[in-house]
């Protein structure tokens, strides 16, 4: 059942030794169901991650005429092909999901007729410019007044060719063009203006378009992607999902303890894994084994601070930044500005939330500095964001005091995260 009022985060007093098995990706997840979606054939993912943004796109792309069903415990059967793309005839609710947005809306150029998305408040909020003016560069007829959803795009075909842009603001538009861009026309040709944020990202979306029978040219200054006739239909097994680990990963690092996340490994296709070589850096222990990954921690207290650039891996800025406070020196986390773009003002959210809990903290447009202290008691607020719950979640298991305001936003990725951190304490702590 969600858990809907406000839930205090006991201490861990009991060093831990165990598994945590993290669920499927969800960035695998949703750009996988759009694959299979594009795919002639019947596709049959594996460990896919059940929660509320794929949940979304699952039921959008049902809603444009794709069959989807449940096989086995985390099996899902897609029956796929562009032929079956029809428009709907009501309005794709993306709820605040981006990869859902930003992925249907380039999925929407190859629909005959017009397909409308809309979203919650807070996606009403999130920018969306970027994707709009690159398809419309490309002759695509987008309807968007306020450059955020919602939008209806007037599809059927999508022409290739070149375009540019801006880097510093979503990697998500990037990969959004290059999940479709096999049945454009002709070839796409993606300039990248400036830096690339988050850049394993849209190296992921590449190894995947791949993976299942398209053809991606990478460089330093942009993408090419090459037309095809069809994507192949495959079985396809959805990694666990590194962002989420970063959660266990961070407590046993802060907190003393050894947490072991299975299949989970080097060979990762997500940039976020790399968290552990950050953990590492700050006197972590690593274990990178071929089928799993584990972190063991110095003891609380005595963990180092860092200096990193963090602009490939920001989904894991809040997770570095709720344990900063307990390290030895200060945390200096640089290349960040996009997450002001997120769920909610990430950088914002995180300040805030710090300067309420005592601790002291510093930012500009894209860093974020945080001085060794003690915490406070308090109610972390989460602005309905997913990762505030469980980044400060993680900082309560260590320290005590903090109280999660809104327990329940985790299910926008992770739904059974409470269940899987209770599940560490002696005694039920909820």
């Amino acid at each position: 059942m969600p858990r809907v009022e406000p839930l205090p985060i006991p201490r861990l007093t009991t060093r831990v030794d165990r598994q945590w098995k993290v669920p499927g990706s969800k960035s695998i997840t949703n750009r996988a169901l759009l694959l299979a979606a594009l795919a002639e054939g019947t596709s049959v993912l594996e460990n896919v991650l059940t929660s509320d943004d794929t949940e979304h796109m699952r039921t959008c792309l049902g809603q444009l005429g794709i069959p989807i069903s449940d096989g086995a415990p985390g099996q899902v059967i897609v029956q796929g092909g562009r032929s079956r793309l029809r428009p709907s005839p009501s309005p794709l609710y993306v709820g605040n999901s981006g990869t859902t947005v930003r992925f249907l809306t380039a999925l929407a150029t190859l629909v005959p007729g017009s397909t409308t998305l809309i979203g919650d408040a807070a996606m009403a909020k999130r920018p969306l410019a970027d994707l709009v003016d690159g398809l419309r560069s490309l002759g695509v007829a987008i309807d968007c007044a306020t450059g955020a959803p919602p939008l209806t795009v007037h599809g059927g075909q999508l022409a290739g060719g070149r375009i540019a842009m801006r880097g510093d603001r979503s990697s998500q538009y990037f990969s959004a063009l290059l999940l479709v861009a096999a049945h454009a026309q002709a070839d796409l040709h993606i300039e990248v203006v400036g830096s690339l944020v988050s850049r394993p990202y849209v190296e992921m979306t590449a190894r995947m378009v791949r993976d299942f029978g398209g053809s991606i040219d990478t460089s330093a200054s942009g993408f090419a992607a090459h037309r095809a006739t069809a994507y192949r239909a495959r079985s396809y097994w959805v990694e666990p999902d590194a962002s989420s680990a970063s959660y266990p990963f961070a407590l046993a690092a802060a907190g003393g303890h050894r947490l072991v996340v299975p299949r989970l490994d080097a060979s990762s296709l997500q940039g976020d894994y790399h968290l552990v070589d950050m953990l590492e850096r700050m006197g972590a222990v690593v274990e990178r084994e071929a089928t799993f990954t584990a972190v063991s921690g110095p003891g609380v207290g005595r963990l180092r601070g860092i200096e990193a650039d963090f602009g490939d891996i920001s989904d894991t800025v809040m997770t570095v930044a709720a344990i900063a406070p307990l390290c030895t020196t200060p945390v200096m986390l640089t290349g960040i500005g996009n997450i002001r773009i997120k769920e909610t003002d990430r950088l914002l959210a995180t300040v805030t939330e710090l300067d309420r809990l005592g601790c002291t903290v510093s930012c500009g447009e894209d860093w974020l500095r945080i001085e060794p202290g003690t915490p406070r008691p308090a109610t972390v607020h989460c602005y309905h964001d997913h990762r505030m719950a469980m980044s400060f979640s993680v900082l309560g298991a260590i320290h005590g005091g903090v109280t999660i305001e809104d327990p329940s936003c985790t299910a926008k990725t992770y739904p059974g995260f409470w269940d899987d951190l209770g599940s560490l304490y002696p005694a039920a702590p909820w």
